[in-house]
């Protein structure tokens, strides 16, 4: 039975897509493609097909808030060399859904990956040469929250969303 790499993510619209991609230029390393950019809000790692119809589930059942997120820093994280945009205040809404959907997954028997507490962000930059100076401000970008995916990770390097809501 194959397996699945997979994750949640808030998934951009084009328009808030082509912004945060603007940022890389501001930024030096191996960027993260357009099509890839998204803010994960739990990695599942590698599941088997049986897991998808309750992922399913909790995705079409995961209260989504109207969101607004304004992307107005720069950060990085030093060990895997990641430039990321960011938020310097996340909206407690978007703090309270993740934690909410990390619940549901606990309860339906998976173990997303946590890397610490949730530092909601926007890989820009893998590789990066240099971090941007701690907290940088960048222009802000305002995104309005529309989609929350459950995203696949493929062998060939692409994510392709299974299903979006």
């Amino acid at each position: 039975m194959p397996a699945h790499k997979l994750f949640f993510a808030l998934w951009p619209d084009p328009a808030t897509r082509g912004a945060l991609a603007a940022l890389q230029s501001q930024l030096a390393g191996r960027a993260t493609p357009s099509d890839k950019l998204h803010l994960t809000l739990a990695f599942l790692g590698q599941q088997p097909a049986t897991a998808l119809p309750p992922l399913l589930d909790i995705l079409h059942a995961l209260p989504v808030p109207p969101l607004r997120l304004e992307i107005d820093c720069f950060g990085y994280f030093g060990k895997p060399r990641i430039a990321w945009a960011g938020m310097s205040a996340a909206p407690p809404a978007l703090l309270a859904m993740q934690d909410d959907l990390m619940r549901r997954l606990e309860a339906a028997g998976f173990s997303a990956a946590t890397h610490g507490e949730f530092r909601p962000h926007v890989t820009l930059m893998r590789e990066a040469k240099t971090a941007p100076p701690a907290a940088a401000a960048c222009a802000p970008i305002s995104w309005e929250v529309k989609e929350i995916a459950l995203v696949e990770s493929l062998p060939s390097g692409l994510y392709r969303p299974v299903a979006r809501r």
